[in-house]
């Protein structure tokens, strides 16, 4: 088991930043690929962006790039999931996931996940 727990979330107004953190033991942000997936009630779960160990990041979203920014510290194991410029569709629950390979959008490859932080975009 890699124990993942994200928090970060809140509720903030349209155009403002949250950073999200996903705190997992050293070692897995060593050897696992981290992702940020986010679902909303009746949606799939929808991949945001992944981190390698090497740092290679990838973006599975076009409408988030730019904005939001995937990052790692191994000596902390934590991966963060820096929003800017937020709006109401990036109203989600967002979940951090460990995959032992490499990134995938599909949530079925990964095998480790947190609970959850719940983020809220509104005026």
């Amino acid at each position: 088991q890699v124990p993942l727990v994200e928090s970060g979330g809140g509720l903030v107004q349209p155009g403002e930043s949250l950073r999200l953190s996903c705190t997992a033991p050293a070692f897995a942000v060593n050897i696992y690929a981290i992702a940020w997936f986010r679902q909303t009630p009746g949606k799939v779960r929808e991949g945001v962006s992944c981190i390698l160990v090497d740092g290679e990041s990838t973006d599975f979203t076009n409408s988030e790039r730019g904005r939001f920014t995937i990052s790692r510290d191994k000596a902390k194991g934590t991966v963060y999931l820096q929003m800017l410029g937020l709006k109401p569709d990036d109203t989600a629950d967002y979940y951090c996931a460990a995959a032992y390979t490499s990134c995938s959008r599909s949530p079925n490859d990964y095998t480790f996940w947190g609970r959850g932080t719940q983020v809220t975009v509104s005026s």
